[in-house]
């Protein structure tokens, strides 16, 4: 019979959310800045970053990029 693992998250430590923040917030930053630019320019900047083609804001289309980047991530 074969061995089974049950897929039970481990406990998030410290550190491990603190790193989560912190590429979270460069990449808000980046993804920020990338935005502005394309917005003050007149670009389509929105079909650029994952996630955001849909949101109408500035700042929820940046957030939406954020998430998807980072659910590749982990």
């Amino acid at each position: 019979m074969a061995h089974i693992e049950s897929a039970m998250p481990r406990p998030v430590a410290a550190g491990d959310s603190r790193s989560f923040w912190i590429i979270f917030a460069l990449s808000y930053v980046a993804f920020l800045i990338i935005a502005l630019v394309g917005q003050l320019l007149g670009w389509h900047w929105r079909s650029w970053l994952p996630g955001a083609e849909g949101v109408k804001s500035i700042f929820g289309g940046v957030k939406a990029a954020v998430y998807t980047f980072m659910s590749h991530l982990l």
